[in-house]
C-alpha cells in the first residue's frame, strides 16, 4: 500500500453534469435517507483514510444554520496540480464524479462507501460547500456553490498536523427535508466505530439550546459489537473470535450463542452491510455447520446414521458479525448489496472453519451445550413440520382452505386487496360493517397472541390465531414462506388506543419482524391509527387523534360548547364512524412499518419482548414521561 498519496493518484472516469438533474440516481433518493448520504459519504472517505492506516479521528458537526461538516486527521486531500485536468487535485476531487484515490492507482488499497459515488456529489447537491486541507504545515481552502468552483484553492496560513474538513449546506431545492436526525447518523457512526477498531468517530450537534456530543471508540471492535448486541441476552459462553488475512482479504469474525430461538448475523464488505449476503456469508454459516456437525459426530452426540443437523438448526439463537475488506469488491443485486467475489467464500470457509475445531476441542462443554442447542431446534423443526402437515391437512378438509373467520374480499388482486388484523370479535364485527368489500378483508384476532420472542417454531405453530394469521395470508411459513403468494398487499393491524390493544399490537409486529420479516422489510405491514376523540358541537363532528388535533379544533374557544367523546376502543365507535376514521382511503391515517435500522430494532424487540426484566423497566422508566393519557 502506498502512503505517497499525491495528485498522480486521482484518476478522472466522468463528468458531474448528470447529478443536479438525477440526484435520486446517486444518493438513492432525495428525501431523509438522501440527505443523510451526504454526511456517510463524506464520512465514508474519512473511514477509508482510518483503513488505510492515516486517520485516527473522525469528527461529524451539526451547526445551527443547517449546515453540517465532516473532519479527520488522516493525509489531506492532495493539492499538488493534476496533470491530466491542469487543475489542483482537490478541485478535481470535489468537482468531476468518479475522480478519486480510489480507482486503482494506489491512494486506498480498501475503501468503502455505499454507492461510491463520492464527496463530489455532496458538491453537487449542496447550495455552499467549503473544503479546508491541511496538509504539508499549510492550511488550505476551496468554496463552491452546487458544485462549481466559487473560490480558488488558496492558503490560508499555517497549520498543524494534516487532515481535511468538509463542510456544506444541503441544497433545499433539491432535498424534500434538510433536517438531519442525531439518531439516525448516530446509528451509522456506531456501527462503523465498531467496525475499524479504534477508530474514534464524535457526533456532536449544535443546533439545540444546549449542544450535545457522543463519542463512538471501540478497542474490540466486532467483538465489541456482538457484546453489545447481545448485552440484555444470556449468552451460552465466550466470544469466539478470529481475525486474519488470507490472500489478500482481510477476514473478521466474532459470534455468539445464545438462549433465544433467532438468528441474528450482521455481514459487511468494505464496511457496507451487505443485507442480501453473498459470498462471505455463505461461507461464513457453511463453515459453521460443518464444524458443528463434524465435532458431533466425532463425540459421538450425534451418531453416525442420523441425519446431519441443518444450517437453520445450527444457526438458532447465534449472534454474529462478518466483516471482510478486499480490493475491487463485486457487488451484485438491485441494491447493491450481495457480495459476489467468489474467492471470498473458501476464504472466510477456511478461517471460520478452523477457528471452530480449535473452539469445540478446546472447550468440550461449551461444545456440548452448543450441539445440544441445536439438536433441539432440530426436534423443534420437525415438530413444526408436523403441526404444518397437519394445518394443510385441515385447510384441505375444510374446502376452500381459508379460515371460518375471516371475512374475504371480492378482489383476488392482492395488490388492490387489504385485511384488517382486528383486536376481538366485537371490533371485527364493527369493522366488518364498515368496510369496502371489494377490497377490505377482515380477520378478528381472539385475545393476545403468544409472545414469538420467546417460543420455538413448533410453539408458535401450535398457537392457533398464528396459525389463523398464516392462513390467511397465504404466504405459507418458515422452509415453504414466499412472499410471492402473499394474498393481500396491505397487512393493517388495528387495535384499540389503550394499553392492551399496544401490547396486542407489539406482539403482532414481533411476530411479523421474526418470523415474517420479508412483509415488513418490503413495507406490507401498516398500523391503523384510529380517533382518540369524537368532538361535536351543534351539528358539526370532528375527530382528533392526539391531544394537539383536540386542541386545536376547541382553539379559544369555551371547551363546555363542545361534546368531546374519548374512545377507549374500537367497539366505542359504531360502523360508520371506524369506517370514515380509520378505514375509508383517503381519510384514514395508515402508518407502514420500515426498518430503517435493522441493529436498533433487533435490541427493542429483545427489550420489549425477551426474557430479561431488566432492560424492560429500564425502557419503561427512560420513555414513560413521553407517553400521554398513560393508564396508571
Amino acid at each position: 500500500m502506498s502512503s505517497n498519496y499525491t495528485g498522480e493518484q486521482i484518476e478522472v472516469l466522468k463528468g458531474l453534469e448528470a447529478v443536479r438533474k438525477r440526484p435520486g440516481m446517486y444518493i438513492g433518493s432525495t428525501s431523509e435517507r438522501g440527505l443523510h448520504q451526504l454526511v456517510y459519504e463524506a464520512v465514508d472517505n474519512a473511514v477509508d483514510e482510518a483503513m488505510a492506516g492515516h486517520a485516527k479521528n473522525v469528527w461529524v458537526t451539526l451547526f445551527k444554520d443547517g449546515s453540517a461538516s465532516v473532519e479527520d486527521d488522516g493525509r489531506g486531500i492532495p493539492v499538488d496540480m493534476h496533470k491530466d485536468e491542469k487543475l489542483p487535485a482537490v478541485e478535481v476531487v470535489m468537482t468531476i464524479l468518479h475522480a478519486g484515490g480510489k480507482f486503482g492507482k494506489g491512494g486506498y488499497k480498501v475503501s468503502g462507501g455505499l454507492h461510491g459515488v463520492g464527496i463530489s456529489v455532496v458538491n453537487a447537491l449542496s447550495e455552499w460547500m467549503v473544503t479546508r486541507v491541511k496538509r504539508d504545515g499549510q492550511l488550505y481552502e476551496m468554496r463552491f456553490e452546487r458544485g462549481i468552483t466559487a473560490q480558488k484553492l488558496k492558503k490560508l496560513g499555517k497549520a498543524e498536523g494534516s487532515g481535511t474538513i468538509q463542510t456544506w449546506m444541503a441544497d433545499k431545492s433539491v432535498f424534500d427535508t434538510t433536517e438531519y436526525h442525531w439518531d439516525v447518523l448516530a446509528k451509522r457512526l456506531r456501527e462503523l466505530a465498531f467496525l475499524n477498531r479504534g477508530l474514534s468517530i464524535t457526533l456532536r450537534d449544535e443546533r439545540g439550546e444546549e449542544p450535545r456530543e457522543r463519542n463512538f471508540k471501540f478497542e474490540g471492535g466486532i467483538v465489541s459489537f456482538v457484546e453489545w448486541l447481545n448485552e440484555k441476552k444470556d449468552p451460552l459462553h465466550e466470544i469466539i473470535s478470529t481475525h486474519n488475512e488470507r490472500d489478500g482479504v482481510d477476514v473478521e469474525v466474532a459470534m455468539q450463542w445464545t438462549d433465544t430461538y433467532t438468528e441474528l448475523i450482521y455481514a459487511y464488505a468494505n464496511n457496507i452491510n451487505t443485507t442480501e449476503g453473498g459470498m462471505h456469508l455463505t461461507g461464513f454459516r457453511t463453515a459453521v455447520s460443518n464444524a458443528v456437525n463434524a465435532y458431533a459426530k466425532k463425540r459421538g452426540i450425534l451418531k453416525e446414521s442420523e441425519p446431519n443437523l441443518s444450517t437453520d438448526d445450527v444457526m438458532e439463537g447465534l449472534t454474529a458479525v462478518v466483516s471482510v475488506k478486499l480490493e475491487n469488491p463485486q457487488f451484485e443485486g438491485q441494491t447493491k448489496t450481495k457480495l459476489g467475489n467468489a474467492p471470498v467464500r473458501s476464504i472466510v470457509y477456511g478461517l471460520v472453519n478452523e477457528r471452530l475445531e480449535f473452539f469445540f476441542e478446546e472447550n468440550p462443554k461449551h461444545a456440548r451445550t452448543i450441539i445440544e442447542k441445536t439438536m433441539q431446534a432440530q426436534r423443534a423443526r420437525e415438530a413444526a413440520k408436523k403441526a404444518r402437515d397437519l394445518s394443510r391437512r385441515k385447510n384441505a378438509l375444510e374446502g376452500s382452505g381459508l379460515p371460518g373467520k375471516l371475512v374475504d374480499c371480492k378482489n383476488t388482486n392482492p395488490a388492490e386487496s387489504e385485511v384488517f388484523l382486528v383486536e376481538g370479535d366485537s371490533a371485527g364485527g364493527t369493522a366488518k360493517g364498515g368496510r369496502d368489500p371489494n377490497s377490505q378483508a377482515i380477520l378478528p384476532l381472539r385475545g393476545k397472541i403468544l409472545n414469538v420472542e420467546k417460543a420455538r417454531l413448533d410453539k408458535v405453530l401450535s398457537n392457533e390465531e398464528i396459525r389463523t394469521m398464516i392462513t390467511a395470508l397465504g404466504t405459507g411459513f418458515g422452509d415453504e414462506f414466499d412472499a410471492k403468494k402473499l394474498r393481500y398487499h396491505k397487512i393493517i393491524i388495528m387495535t384499540d388506543a389503550d394499553v392492551d390493544g399496544s401490547h396486542i399490537r407489539t406482539l403482532l409486529l414481533t411476530f411479523f419482524y421474526r418470523q415474517m420479516k420479508a412483509l415488513v422489510e418490503d413495507g406490507y405491514v401498516y398500523i391503523a391509527q384510529p380517533p382518540v376523540y369524537g368532538v361535536k358541537k351543534g351539528k358539526k363532528q370532528w375527530y382528533a387523534f392526539s391531544d394537539a388535533d383536540l386542541k386545536s379544533i376547541i382553539g379559544d374557544g369555551d371547551i363546555k360548547d363542545f361534546q368531546i367523546q374519548q374512545y377507549k376502543g374500537l367497539g366505542e365507535m359504531d360502523a360508520e364512524q371506524l369506517a370514515v376514521t380509520t378505514m375509508e382511503v383517503g381519510n384514514r391515517r395508515l402508518k407502514r412499518i420500515t426498518i430503517e435500522d435493522a441493529v436498533e430494532a433487533e435490541q427493542i424487540f429483545t427489550d420489549l419482548m425477551g426474557d430479561k426484566v431488566e432492560p424492560r423497566k429500564q425502557y419503561i422508566f427512560e420513555y414513560a414521561k413521553s407517553v400521554k393519557n398513560l393508564d396508571l
